[in-house]
């Protein structure tokens, strides 16, 4: 079983209990106005242009197969849509200076657990394991659950990132092998989440309703993007589909920008290019609202 991963990451300490191993799934159905990471979006894999690391040796010119790639003079210019679907990224190997890379690779299940089982001792003695990111994992759903599996047999706990946006189906087959849920909810109004992510939140509802009933292991993630999901409405209807689904952990995680400079690597505008981080004030107040409804805050693991 193959898939697209675009990065793993070894010692990672805050998306799960534990030491942990992070790998990150390319696909994701939502368009996120503050997503921090562009580069997960699409499915397939894509160029990474580094301007600031570019010598203007344009020894990729002459790589690219498709004769996409140009120099205005100042740096290189590029075909978004011809490139996206090539799948040599030859131009990639004439950079000597890591101006050029390749977000997204495909890989072997059996490969990916691989890696991950290398930290299985670290796992062990910190109540860790492994959690898959994106994107969205659930895209490649089948992927997943065989990864998923492998891990379950070598006795290393499993946790799945998700946005919930994705058929019961997708989370009717990969529960009896995860064994943690940590489950973004947004924003709660159906027309808003529509409005900042492009898809609406019933499906995503319905979903978390569904893993609630099946008796799933769940942490609810928050990210608070001022004057967005921060809003006292918005966190004390989050609050209300939690108590109606009887659960009781909630990770607030302030808004950053740390993600803003991949949007002109990847090609990808930037919808909300001057968003501010999510101010201290406010990362308070939806903590002080989450401990008067009684919920358990998880701020790190």
């Amino acid at each position: 079983m193959q898939g697209i991963i675009f990065d793993i990451q070894p010692y990672a300490v805050h998306d799960g209990p534990g030491i942990r191993t992070l790998v990150f799934m390319k696909g994701c159905p939502l368009r996120c106005a503050w997503c921090c990471n562009p580069e997960s979006q699409h499915p397939l894999p894509q160029l990474r242009y580094r301007v600031a690391r570019c010598t203007g040796c344009r020894a990729c010119l002459s790589r690219c197969t498709r004769q996409v790639l140009t120099w205005n003079g100042q740096e290189i210019v590029r075909n978004f849509a011809i490139c996206l679907s090539c799948e040599e990224k030859s131009c990639v190997e004439g950079c000597s200076y890591g101006a050029l890379a390749t977000a997204g690779r495909v890989m072997n299940a059996d490969e990916v657990v691989e890696i991950v089982a290398r930290d299985i001792a670290f796992y062990r003695n910190s109540d860790g394991g492994v959690t898959f990111s994106g994107g969205e994992p659930l895209v490649q759903s089948d992927f997943l659950y065989e990864m998923l599996r492998l891990c379950r047999e070598r006795g290393i706990h499993t946790a799945v990132e998700t946005c919930g946006s994705l058929p019961e189906e997708a989370f009717r087959k990969i529960l009896p092998v995860t064994d943690l849920f940590l489950y973004d909810l947004k924003v709660i109004d159906d027309s808003l989440h529509r409005k900042y992510t492009g898809h609406g939140s019933r499906r995503i509802l319905r979903n978390l309703a569904f893993l609630a009933r099946e008796g799933a292991t769940i942490t609810v993630r928050v990210p608070l993007i001022h004057g967005i999901t921060d809003t006292e409405d918005n966190l004390s209807a989050i609050v209300d589909v939690m108590h109606r689904n009887g659960l009781q952990r909630i990770m607030p995680e302030p808004g950053h920008s740390l993600g803003k400079s991949k949007y002109a690597e990847f090609g990808i505008r930037d919808p909300m290019p001057h968003q501010p981080d999510c101010p201290i004030d406010s990362y308070e107040r939806a903590l002080a609202l989450f401990d008067r409804a009684g919920l358990v805050i998880e701020t790190a693991w």
